[in-house]
């Protein structure tokens, strides 16, 4: 979320340990959710990028609050 507009292979890197096959999986249904946006630019090499959507945006504060209720209920 904080780094805007994200090619695919930009966003692989930054999460580290995802095969290709799954964070291509993953934002799929992202897509189909309507919480991420992929903007392809027919260019050659393909140039593909993602971002979030208001309604992904939406989430932001509801995944922080779950991630600070997580933090101080910690066992």
């Amino acid at each position: 979320m904080s780094f805007g507009v994200v090619r695919f292979n930009e966003m692989k890197k930054y999460i580290g340990g995802i095969s290709y096959k799954t964070l291509s999986s993953a934002l799929k249904e992202l897509e189909a959710d309507r919480l991420v946006h992929r903007e392809e630019y027919p260019q050659i090499p393909p140039k593909v990028e993602y971002s979030l959507t208001e309604r992904g945006k939406s989430l932001i504060p509801i995944l922080d609050g779950m991630c600070e209720w997580g933090n101080k209920n910690r066992l």
